[in-house]
């Protein structure tokens, strides 16, 4: 007995001596003390969870080289080695853990639609809900403030940059040619429809170095990465007519689109300003397949479009009209990937052509041009750790433009450029908690028609203040090489530059958004020429100078009035350039100072309807009259427009919609061209610049056939 006495003796001594005590103390970032997180050993049982002071203690039976494990919802785990026989008392230290709803994120300058990110200031489908844009992508974003309507264009003009100085991207690759063919002074739309993109953020300066060549913003287009079931989708349009349809399959999927618009049925019916021999004609498509490989995606997407029309144009310097005929023929592909090579590393990489063709008969003159464009990205994205994301890539730009100008039986003229432009970009995004980030960045480009590098840095910072409110900071430098316009007879010009300076105020709760943000926008080296136009005969330099600067307020409800969804836009601008051929700094002729715009969106379930309001406000646009003598010294009156539409469910899958625009019959004027000498009084004479038709009418009716027999297209008009 007393031998086996002895011996447990033994064993109890052994087992009590061979065990150590972990203890320590947990706190948070701020050395606040940490209560309930779980504390162990990785592999085994012993642990403890931290007491209301933050102090934990525990004993373990392992030895050696341990992993220790310290965890809690929201925070990030913290893991440590420490050796057993070594170890001492320590005070560990939480995270939270950024990867959340509620982090904050960098707003300025940005706003989004599509995702559940903070800056989404529009849902998915606004971009063809808001009445009056009538499915045009641009007609919606003319909405958002910072923006400005110029009506005789149709292409987006932000914060007193030209249409030139904003890039879109479909899936992260540029498009060389984003809108349809036209003549002077008649507005284009957008060649994209807005049914294959599932979402789009839309930069209004400060944008990452992932994206150059762009002075004012860049405008991205995500196509729709899987869709929801089979559908085939048929409209039946005042315009014309259109067929879509989508086929699903285990890992793949294909969608195409592809209308036909005549406008002759409509001029008939409606009104024009403008004398036409043979009204706009138009045939497109777009399709994009999908296929799942591995942990990535890859996207094959393709558009043409085919447009024609004849007219007679009024010309202030002549009695007679000058008569205007047009072909345009433009194709865009591009196959993008976007995958994980492994848990930590993204992989972004895709290539884009361009081709756009335009064939115009002036009189008995001939002018006809064709550009092709090419564009390849890679661009790797590496998880360092939970708070810290690095970007590196680079891109290759080519563009080669010709055209030539044959006069009634004589001579002919041939003119255009080559650039390839090679660009590398890094951009660390920093989260230091969950109330604060930075994304800090740096883009250098050489462009062959310019041969110098450039030096891109860019910074944006933001500071959460409240649960639902956070400001932003944005810093950047942007270049961009020379206007075609420019480049096709000089083709050695320098880059245009400016630096973009933007702080943003945003509150986002439930339902509602305000977002407040004024700016500041330094450009030089702006292109001047000489003469009444650009041409072969013209002097160009990089003289030219201006700035821009702004607030922009931003307000959206869909919470307060049941059914009813609403958002309010205002910008005041003030901007002035001396570039073209100005005699001196003033505002460009684009610019309204003051611009106000109220979208409302409302659904009755009785009435089965969705009833749509868009009232926009721009003040007076500056011209200039060569009958005074201050340069720029006029204004128009202002620009105002109220459309309406109503989308009316005539069965669950078929809807009869109608649309109205500028129902109060305004005479909108967006400037005036004088004559180029004066009449016998020596007095310029003018025309205004109007609108087409005062007022547009639409109808169409919209008929989905789906697998689940309840898929409509309401959300869509």
């Amino acid at each position: 007995m007393k031998i086996l006495f002895s011996l447990l003796v033994s064993i109890f001594s052994f087992i009590c001596f061979s065990q150590t005590t972990i203890s320590g103390k947990i706190i948070d970032e701020f050395g606040t003390s940490f209560s309930g997180a779980n504390v162990y050993i990785k592999g085994s049982y012993d642990g403890a969870i931290s007491d209301d002071n933050g102090n934990f203690k525990f004993v373990t039976n392992a030895s050696g080289e341990q992993i220790l494990h310290i965890s809690f919802v929201s925070y990030e785990t913290l893991t440590q080695v420490i050796v057993i026989e070594n170890y001492k008392e320590k005070t560990f230290t939480l995270r939270e853990n950024i990867n959340t709803l509620d982090a904050v994120v960098v707003s300025a300058g940005t706003f989004k639609a599509g995702d559940n990110s903070k800056v989404t200031a529009l849902k998915p489908l606004d971009i063809v809900t808001t009445a009056g844009s009538v499915g045009n992508i641009i007609g919606a974003l003319e909405t958002l403030p910072g923006t400005q309507t110029v009506g005789e264009s149709g292409r987006l003009f932000v914060r007193g940059g030209e249409s030139d100085e904003t890039q879109t991207f479909v899936d992260g690759i540029r498009v060389a040619q984003p809108y349809g063919a036209t003549a002077n002074n008649l507005p284009t739309r957008s060649r994209f429809s807005p049914f294959l993109f599932e979402g789009m953020t839309f930069s209004t300066g400060g944008y990452s170095v992932e994206f150059g060549n762009a002075l004012s913003s860049v405008l991205l287009l995500n196509t729709i990465d899987e869709p929801k079931q089979n559908q085939t989708d048929i409209s039946i349009m005042s315009l014309g007519v259109g067929l879509g349809k989508t086929q699903k399959w285990k890992k793949s999927s294909l969608t195409f689109n592809t209308s036909y618009i005549n406008l002759a049925p409509y001029q008939l019916i409606v009104p024009q300003k403008i004398d036409w021999n043979k009204p706009v004609q138009a045939l497109s498509g777009e399709s994009i397949y999908r296929q799942k490989i591995k942990d990535g995606l890859l996207k094959v997407y393709a558009a043409f479009d085919y447009t024609t029309f004849d007219l007679n144009q009024d010309n202030v310097d002549f009695f007679t009209k000058t008569r205007l005929e047009l072909k345009n023929n433009n194709f865009y592909f591009n196959t993008s990937y976007k995958g994980y090579l492994n848990d930590n590393l993204q992989l972004q990489t895709g290539l884009g052509l361009g081709y756009g063709q335009n064939k115009i008969t002036i009189v008995n003159d001939d002018l006809e041009n064709n550009e092709r464009a090419l564009h390849y990205k890679l661009k790797l994205r590496q998880t360092i750790t939970s708070r810290i994301k690095l970007n590196v890539g680079s891109e290759f730009f080519y563009t080669d433009f010709d055209e030539n100008f044959t006069r009634f039986q004589s001579d002919r003229f041939d003119y255009g450029f080559k650039n390839n432009i090679l660009a590398i970009f890094t951009e660390a995004e920093v989260f230091f908690s969950k109330k604060m980030a930075m994304n800090v960045g740096i883009r250098t480009s050489n462009a062959s028609v310019v041969q110098q590098y450039t030096f891109e840095p860019r910074l944006s910072f933001a500071y959460k203040i409240t649960n639902n409110s956070q400001f932003s900071l944005a810093y950047g430098n942007f270049n961009q090489t020379a206007n075609q316009d420019y480049l096709k007879f000089k083709s050695d010009l320098d880059y245009e530059k400016t630096a973009h300076y933007i702080f943003n105020y945003m509150y986002n709760k439930e339902g509602k958004m305000f977002r407040a943000e004024a700016y500041f926008k330094d450009y030089k080296d702006l292109v001047k020429y000489d003469g009444m136009q650009p041409s072969y005969f013209s002097n160009y330099d990089n003289t030219g100078k201006g700035y821009a600067k702004g607030i922009d307020l931003f307000w959206r409800d869909s919470k307060t009035i049941k059914n009813l969804d609403y958002w309010i836009s205002y910008s005041f601008i003030d901007s002035k350039r001396d570039y073209k051929n100005y005699l001196q700094e003033a505002t460009p002729s684009f610019i309204a100072n003051h611009n106000f715009s109220i979208v409302t969106k409302y659904f009755s379930q009785k009435l089965k309807s969705q009833i749509s309001a868009t009232y926009t406000f721009n003040s007076g646009r500056p011209y200039n009259n060569p009958n005074r003598v201050e340069f720029m010294s006029e204004k128009t009156k202002s620009y105002n427009n109220l459309s309406l539409s109503w989308a009316y469910l005539l069965s669950q899958q078929k809807i009869l919609f109608f649309s109205i625009g500028n129902i109060l019959n305004a005479n909108n004027v967006f400037g005036y061209q004088y004559t180029n000498t004066p009449d016998l009084n020596g007095q310029f004479q003018r025309q205004a610049i109007t609108q087409p038709a005062n007022q547009f009418f639409f109808v169409g009716l919209f008929w989905t056939i789906s697998d689940n027999n309840k898929t409509n297209n309401l959300d869509n008009l």
